[in-house]
């Protein structure tokens, strides 16, 4: 069967693709003109034929998309995201959370089952503060990701602005409370995060560094592990001009038992363009250790994501260059290998559908 794929964009439009493992071949389907860079694509929590967009604006936008069984798209809701340039959302329950990057807030819209879907009139604001010492990217808060811990009721929101990975958890009226914070060595950027038998890793955009932290449930306090960067390469002259972006771990099963982590670093001058690169879990035999590099074809390579049965297949996409890309885990994971590619212009994000 073939599988459907949205694609978001540092365009216009939002593209539907579809990757056929059979023949091992991308189509893309349609486009959706949405406005502004639509880079990020996140789904209902309860609807599948219902997605979230956000529009990386000055003034931002969020909008719902409703998809029919062939993989059409219409705009059913808008609403503002309540700050600039919305980089991140995130539906649980009854709310979308909404990242605001340039502004340093993140916004929560309660959800309705009724179109538009947002309830724009009584969304309320996690506003942060904080800055860092590089004086181009560190000016001030700016929210990356919004996270939901795997496996209790804590959200996890990485600062890149701040060096922090800020921690809150529902209080007895329903909001969500600020609980701690995670404080990084200054001028890292942590950008975003995954959780793996509580052990919270972050990549760091500005310092191309994965880091590992054991993170009990409070009141214990996180503690470090190690750190290490995202580069097999240390050539002096690649290396300021190159950022760490996106991270992915897969849970074992069936087909790949062992976990892994796949880091992306955009801005690879060298010959194969930008690259994956692949990490043992810090509590595995050999801890936390780069084990493969990939070399993808991609320029300014951002979003990754899993798909397929058993997260099989790892898509993505070159902003600059290369369009959109099907790479199939071999090696139980350890390793990467391009089966499909499409010329998609400005692939920032995917969503399987």
């Amino acid at each position: 069967m073939a599988f459907r794929i949205l694609v978001g964009s540092y365009t216009n439009e939002i593209y539907t693709v579809s990757f056929n493992p059979d023949v091992l071949k991308l189509t893309l389907e349609s486009t959706l003109t949405v406005g502004h860079h639509p880079s990020w694509v996140t789904p209902h929590p309860t609807d599948p034929s219902l997605v979230f967009t956000g529009l990386e604006q000055e003034e931002g936008k969020v909008l719902v998309i409703k998809y029919d069984a062939q993989g059409k798209g219409t705009v059913v809701g808008e609403a503002s995201s309540g700050g600039a340039d919305p980089c991140t959302l995130l539906a649980l329950g009854t709310e979308l959370l909404v990242g605001n990057y340039t502004s340093g807030h993140v916004a929560v819209i309660p959800l309705s089952y009724e179109p538009p879907h947002l309830v724009a009139s009584k969304a309320t604001v996690l506003k942060f503060e904080g800055m860092g010492p590089n004086k181009g990217r560190q000016e001030g808060s700016h929210p990356h990701q919004v996270f939901l811990h795997p496996t209790r009721v804590e959200l996890l929101i990485p600062d890149l602005g701040a060096d922090v990975t800020r921690r809150f958890a529902k209080a007895a009226s329903g909001q969500w409370a600020p609980t701690g914070k995670l404080k990084y060595k200054a001028g890292g950027g942590p950008r975003h995060v995954v959780v793996y038998h509580d052990i919270l890793y972050t990549v760091f955009e500005l310092t191309n560094e994965l880091s590992a932290y054991h993170f009990p449930p409070l009141p214990e306090e996180p503690t470090h592990i190690a750190t290490l960067s995202t580069l097999a390469h240390t050539a002096p002259e690649a290396t300021p001009c190159m950022f760490a972006s996106e991270i992915l771990l897969s849970a074992p099963n069936a087909s790949f038992p062992t976990p892994y982590i796949y880091v992306s670093n955009r801005n690879d001058p060298s010959p194969g363009n930008d690259t994956i690169a692949i990490f043992s879990t810090a509590d595995s035999e050999g801890g936390l250790a780069m084990v493969a590099e990939v070399r993808t074809g991609l320029k300014h390579l951002r979003g990754m994501v899993f798909g397929g049965p058993d997260n099989r297949w790892l898509v993505a996409g070159g902003v600059h260059g290369g369009g959109m890309k099907v790479f199939d885990r071999v090696n139980g994971g350890k390793d990467l290998k391009e089966v499909a590619s499409l010329g998609l212009e400005a692939p920032t994000g995917f969503l399987w559908i």
